[in-house]
């Protein structure tokens, strides 16, 4: 594939002077017909996939684009061009990938194991048994932002306030139900429910047109650094006891620490629970395009944990063995057992 991607490269400009020189010896409807159909042919011998990401302000985006870049670098080999979306996060990406609108997603791991089991979030469709996994990434932290002026210290102190959910269709607007549902609460319990997007939060809260802020990602982030840098914002803990709760409902749940000091004003660790991040795809996708999109990072590991802070703690065997609740697509097992990293 790779050498005929290159023999179409190094001929398509000549044939194109070609194609305008001889105009006046030849038919111009049958030499632009063959033009055409040689430009298809080339043109089929790369493989375009894209990547479900979120929002831009966000760690998901960025990271499909460290993905892409890496598997990018080789496409004179393998005939592979990766993109990236931007979308509604989680639960977006995995309709998107149910629904063949894109091919890959990075999604949380609980959100993972309810679409592929068509629970929580997802019981209302049939189980999605065609994902796959391919790896995970970082641990994403749960957290919840609040003026300092609000009063609020702990996480039962956001009733009765205006808290914004996040976008509906994304990890945090779903991890907020399953919260409500731990804790008996309605959304009528607060004084108001808003769906912004990541982007717009920090002004929103800083604005005090909303009281509390709920964002889940890696860290550090773009989203939880404007806030704190732009208005006095305290991130509360998660109780000890609404953490072990939600562990003993939900394995995919682990407990998790914002470290101090990594926000302005918020020199204290702060405790909390997390999931993985991960990178799933279907059934349908190609092998070839897997093992590749795989090697790329495992064999870039060094280069790939500079191209982002969050990456920086990340341990191939984790990647393997944790947040993957999906089968392991055959494409991402054949690279990890020709390396020994997962065994036959």
């Amino acid at each position: 594939m790779s050498k005929y991607s290159y023999f179409c490269k190094k001929l398509y400009q000549p044939l194109n002077q070609i194609r305008f020189a001889m105009k006046k010896l030849f038919s111009a409807v049958l030499l632009t017909s063959v033009f055409t159909v040689f430009s298809i042919e080339c043109f089929a011998a790369t493989k375009y996939i894209s990547i479900g990401t979120g929002a831009i302000t966000g760690v998901y985006y960025p990271a499909g684009g460290a993905i892409c870049r890496l598997l990018n670098r080789g496409r004179k080999e393998h005939g592979i061009r990766c993109s990236v979306e931007s979308t509604g996060g989680s639960v977006s990406n995995l309709n998107a990938i149910r629904n063949g609108a894109v091919d890959f997603g990075i999604v949380q791991s609980d959100w993972q194991y309810h679409a592929y089991n068509g629970t929580g979030f997802f019981a209302d469709q049939k189980p999605f048994k065609e994902l796959r996994s391919v790896f995970s990434l970082y641990t994403e932290t749960f957290a919840i932002a609040v003026l300092e002026k609000s009063g609020i210290k702990k996480f039962d102190d956001i009733l009765g306030k205006r808290v914004n959910f996040g976008p509906q269709g994304s990890g945090m607007y779903a991890t907020m139900e399953v919260l409500l549902e731990l804790k008996g609460w309605k959304k009528q319990d607060f004084a108001a429910t808003t769906y912004l997007q990541p982007s717009e939060q920090p002004r929103a809260l800083c604005d005090e047109k909303i009281d509390v802020m709920i964002y889940a990602s890696g860290n550090p982030n773009g989203v939880l650094q404007e806030a704190t840098q732009s208005c006095k914002v305290r991130i509360i803990p998660i109780d000890s006891e609404t953490v072990e709760k939600l562990i003993q409902k939900n394995s995919f749940y682990v407990k998790a620490v914002i470290p101090g000091g990594m926000y302005a004003g918020n020199p204290a660790n702060i405790e909390t629970f997390g999931v993985k991040a991960a990178v799933v795809t279907s059934d349908k996708a190609s092998a070839e395009v897997v093992y590749n999109m795989t090697k790329a990072v495992f064999e870039n590991f060094d280069n790939f944990k500079t191209l982002h802070p969050v990456f920086s703690s990340l341990k191939k065997e984790e990647m393997v063995k944790e947040g993957n609740s999906a089968l392991m697509h055959p494409g991402a097992a054949r690279y990890l057992k020709e390396v020994k990293i997962v065994k036959d």
